[in-house]
């Protein structure tokens, strides 16, 4: 459905400017858009490369395993259907963990891989479980003490400050993270209220 929304949108796009003689704009807002695609794309991949590397750092010296222990009594409240060891729960607390450093394409095969083990938990039914619509949720919201890609963007446009937006962020992301535990843990209790 989203595909055919975009093609229509450049289709009814392409053709408005034909008809009102302004395909030049439109040949040169593609080529200065690629350009800056391409320009956006080399800055990322710098900083994520940086970033991963100091990732897989932490955690060989264990400091990931560290943070996870310290998440893990807060992370079994939210997930409470999830059982002690199971592989879920590391996944979990891996994407929270990235997303906690702003490594959200670092957190995304962690999310899918906790999304598999928690539809296996839900005997792979078609429906999400409360574990995974939490999970979406969090994940979705998810605090960021340090928001790199922001920060290589902003840094990849010449940035006179690309650092200052780190403490906006946090605050932003603790709001969102505590609304969309509220919310998620609402609309739980009052479908629970409603089957009995």
């Amino acid at each position: 459905m989203i595909n055919k929304i975009w093609m229509s949108m450049l289709v009814i796009g392409v053709v408005f400017a034909a008809f009102n003689g302004r395909m030049s704009e439109v040949n040169e807002a593609i080529f200065s858009g690629a350009k800056d695609a391409v320009t956006i794309c080399i800055g990322l991949i710098s900083i994520l490369v940086f970033w991963l590397g100091l990732m897989r750092i932490a955690e060989v010296a264990g400091m990931l395993r560290g943070l996870s222990r310290l998440m893990e009594p807060f992370v079994r409240k939210i997930f409470p259907e999830v059982p002690k060891g199971h592989p879920a729960m590391g996944y979990i607390l891996s994407n929270m963990s990235a997303n906690l450093f702003g490594l959200g394409n670092a957190a995304t095969p962690m999310g899918i891989k906790a999304m598999q083990q928690l539809k296996e938990l839900n005997g792979n039914k078609d429906s999400a479980s409360r574990s995974m619509i939490t999970l979406l949720a969090i994940n979705t919201a998810s605090i960021t003490l340090i928001p790199t890609t922001v920060i290589s963007i902003r840094m990849s446009y010449d940035s006179v400050a690309p650092t200052e937006i780190v403490g906006t962020t946090l605050i932003a992301t603790i709001c969102s993270t505590l609304g969309a535990i509220l919310i998620d843990r609402f609309f739980y209790y009052r479908r629970l209220r409603k089957g009995r």
